[in-house]
């Protein structure tokens, strides 16, 4: 032992793990901090007074470049000091003390809080090409995001890895999966933080797997660069972080509608029948989906014409109709002599190669094939210009898929090269965002071809992917404990910047028992994309596949949907400004209350500000419900629920338990039958009583132009004053002009109220009934007449105006 303890100076001298060492020289700039160590170089710079970013390399610290980031760099109030041990970097929000002797950060608010430091003796350190930050586990510290990955909603005690992977039919505790968002965050003694880490490679994360001393996050290679963000409250650091890797643009409004899918409808004259059951069965849709059979020998940007003999035809006449096509792509080109696409993307040399030139070969669904390298300007420019093959045929919608990238076999090798926009490197560099590439350059090509906002779905994806396309959860199964690991996959992805997001409702792979696709599709109507999915010899999952009990139970639910456009386009609308999701975990709004991490409640989640829903296994008969802070009314009836507390409640197979905050505003029009037919003239407002002012942003544009971009929309505040017993809309903004001419005030919990002023003019309020549903179908002749549950409201009609209406009751 002796001798040990002897040798550890030159045992630590030889250690393969490296670490930055003390600082040895130190820059100081107006808002940044550049510095070398003993075996290191670093910088950090003030985003915001929010946002620091770390950097720390063995190299000298060069470039900027990153797929994931958009947001620069503000001019900040920063105030920086050092002494011979510390470095001290203050902001409006932030108080950071690197430690000199050896290099480590800390994070303080201004009042000296601790938010966030290195692990003392770990902090950051390489092993060969790696590199991993060590983070001082914290007590009671919890961690949420990171995107898709299975699992509890608190991550805590978990490890997780980012390399994105095909994984059809994937457990619910397998990772990882298909997409990679390197963002995470941390809550502890009534603190919250977000952590980014913005490298491509391969990533790490472990929040206390396997020890009870740091929480860390590291790369396969390349740099440590994070960007640290601290606010008071988490809706904040989502902000944030949407303002670092974008937010995502206005989508066109079909796609907020259903969507039937199905691997695969062919012939033409199947999916003519589908869509055509659809309208006679009175199921709102918009949109039918083609899988790979549409495909010439599943040759990309061509059409199997023995199939789809006239498809320009066909989606003209889908369009009629009121639906919208989308069509599958993936990334692989046949090789085959003499097939246009292959031959155009050799003549103009836009396929990723092995070190030594020749096109990197894998198999897919065609064959043997050649990978576009989206990676590179020339790669994404020669894609722009195949879409035009779709706009062409009448395709309003382009669904991404393989795109991980995924070869039969799974094994991509090391030494393919990418282009990487100028920066030559390897498959290890390249792969995780490989998906998100594919998907910019589809939406880029749509954009400029198709004339109107594309749809674009991806199953991969990388940090920022929100700017380009929607993500669904791709191969899951039809099986309870999937569809709930679903609901907290998109409510992770929803913490982690991306909104417009989707599982396979009813399972991809298996078929689902009746009750369990009753409560899938149910929930599919408080899902920001809703799409009903299912595999190859599978059966039917068409709604009216499961009987007619289950057909009136979707049409009620996919109903509803419609009627909540004006609430959910809206919703999404505000998913552009400011980067929160649309599906929202407790955790946004209920941080620092501990039952929102519990298993009971963690599938719990918010479908914008006022939707809170309660997703349970089909096969239960009760579910225990916690009701966080404030006044929760049941959907259905308006009965009002205590807030911080539990309740056990009964569950039944038509009705999926919702409940709606009090103080919610909620428009809502008429029911469609697509978002082609304009709804009636008048926009119902729900209003629900509350001991909270609460505003809702009401928006409105054309649903299919960029013309919003350039002021043609409709927009107006909406507030609710309970103190001051007012309703106010605010004047209207743009220069669209809104198609509802009249609104109509549903008034929630108002009993003791009779009349409201407009102006000069009093109006008695009409007592009435509303229901959110139909009254089930009575299709049993022996069974017994069900009737619909309703809530007691009362309503008053005003004529709509661009100006400034104020109401006060």
């Amino acid at each position: 032992m002796l001798a040990y303890l002897l040798n550890m100076p030159r045992l630590m001298a030889q250690s393969p793990v490296s670490t930055p060492g003390n600082l040895e020289t130190v820059t100081i700039g107006q808002q940044d901090i550049a510095f070398k160590s003993t075996n290191a170089y670093g910088r950090i710079t003030v985003y915001s007074s929010s946002i620091i970013r770390v950097r720390l390399d063995k190299k000298p610290i060069e470039g900027n470049f990153s797929y994931a980031v958009v947001g620069e760099p503000q001019q900040t109030k920063t105030t920086i000091t050092q002494t011979n041990e510390t470095i001290t970097l203050v902001t409006d929000s932030i108080k950071a003390i690197i430690q000199k002797q050896p290099f480590s950060i800390a994070f303080y608010t201004t009042d000296g809080t601790l938010i966030n430091e290195d692990e003392h003796g770990l902090a950051t350190s390489w092993v060969g090409a790696s590199v991993t930050t060590y983070k001082k586990l914290q007590d009671d510290e919890h961690f949420i995001g990171l995107g898709e990955k299975t699992g509890n909603l608190d991550r805590r005690g978990s490890g997780y890895t980012n390399w994105n992977s095909d994984v059809y039919g994937y457990s619910v505790t397998q990772d990882p999966l298909y997409s990679t968002i390197p963002f995470y965050i941390g809550i502890h003694h009534n603190v919250n933080y977000g952590i980014f880490l913005d490298n491509t490679y391969q990533t790490d994360f472990n929040f206390g797997a396997s020890n009870n001393r740091f929480s860390s996050f590291g790369a396969r290679g390349g740099e440590m660069n994070y960007y640290f963000i601290y606010h008071k409250h988490l809706a904040d650091i989502i902000t944030s972080y949407t303002y670092l890797t974008g937010r995502m643009p206005m989508p066109p409004l079909w796609s907020l509608g259903y969507q039937q899918n199905r691997y695969s409808y062919y012939p033409q004259a199947e999916v003519m029948r589908i869509a055509r059951t659809l309208r006679e069965k009175r199921i709102p849709a918009d949109g039918i989906t083609l899988d790979i059979h549409y495909m010439d020998q599943y040759q990309l940007f061509t059409w199997n014409h023995s199939r789809f003999p006239n498809p320009v035809l066909m989606n003209d006449t889908l369009k009629k109709l009121g639906f919208r096509t989308t069509v599958i792509v993936d990334p692989g080109i046949k090789v085959q002599k003499g097939a246009p696409a292959y031959e155009s993307g050799l003549k103009d040399d836009v396929y990723i190669k092995y070190a030594d030139g020749e096109p990197y070969t894998g198999q897919v669904w065609p064959g043997w094939c050649n990978f576009t390298d989206f990676t590179s300007q020339k790669g994404r420019d020669w894609w722009h210009k195949q879409v035009k093959f779709f706009a062409e045929s009448g395709v309003s919608g382009i669904w991404n898929d393989m795109n991980e990238i995924s070869t039969w076999g799974q094994k991509m090798p090391d030494n393919v090269m990418f282009n990487y926009d100028g920066k030559i490197t390897t498959h290890l560099e390249a792969h995780n965002v490989y998906g998100m590439q594919m998907a910019r350059s589809s939406y880029e090509g749509a954009a400029e071809h198709f004339k109107e906002r594309p749809f674009i779905l991806s199953r991969s994806g990388y940090a920022g992917l929100q700017r380009y396309t929607a993500i669904w959860t791709g191969d899951n199964r039809a099986e309870d404990d999937h569809m709930l690991q679903g609901v907290r996959l998109l409510n992770s992805l929803g913490l982690s910047g991306v909104s417009f997001t989707a599982m396979d409702i009813g399972g991809f792979t298996g078929n689902p028992s009746i009750p369990l696709y009753t409560r899938w599709i149910q929930l599919g109507a408080f899902i920001p994309y809703f799409r009903n999915h299912t595999s190859l010899n599978s059966k039917a999952s068409e709604p009216w596949t499961y009987g007619e009990d289950v057909l009136d139970i979707a049409r009620n639910y996919i109903s509803l949907r419609y009627q909540l456009m004006p609430y959910l386009y809206s919703t999404f609308y505000e998913s552009t400004q400011n980067g929160l999701p649309v599906m929202r975990s407790l955790a946004i709004n209920y941080t620092f209350d501990p039952k929102i991490l519990y298993p009971d409640y963690q599938n719990q989640y918010e479908f914008g500000d006022a939707f809170m829903v309660a997703p349970f296994e089909s096969s239960k008969d009760y579910g225990k419900v916690y009701f966080p802070e404030g006044k929760w009314y049941d959907l259905y009836t308006d009965s009002v629920q205590c807030s911080m507390q539990n309740k056990v409640i009964q569950l039944k197979i038509n009705k999926l338990p919702v409940y709606v905050k009090g103080s919610s505003i909620i428009p809502m029009q008429s029911l469609v039958q697509s978002t082609a037919i304009l709804p009636t003239d008048t926009l119902s407002i729900h209003i629900y009583n509350g001991n909270k002012t609460n505003s809702f942003v009401y928006y409105e544009d054309d649903g299919i132009s960029f013309q919003y971009k350039n002021g043609s929309y409709y927009k107006r505040l909406i507030t609710f004053n309970p103190e001051a017993h007012n309703i106010t809309l605010n004047e209207a903004e743009g220069s669209y002009a809104s198609h509802f001419k009249y609104i109509k005030l549903i008034l929630h919990g108002f009993n003791q109220t009779d009349n409201i002023t407009n102006g000069k003019n009093q109006l008695k309020l009409e007592n009435g009934n509303y229901a959110f549903l139909n009254v089930a179908a009575n299709t049993d002749p022996q069974g017994s007449a069900s009737t619909a549950e309703s809530c007691a409201v009362k309503c008053v009609t005003i004529k709509n105006s661009q100006n400034k209406i104020n109401l006060n009751y």
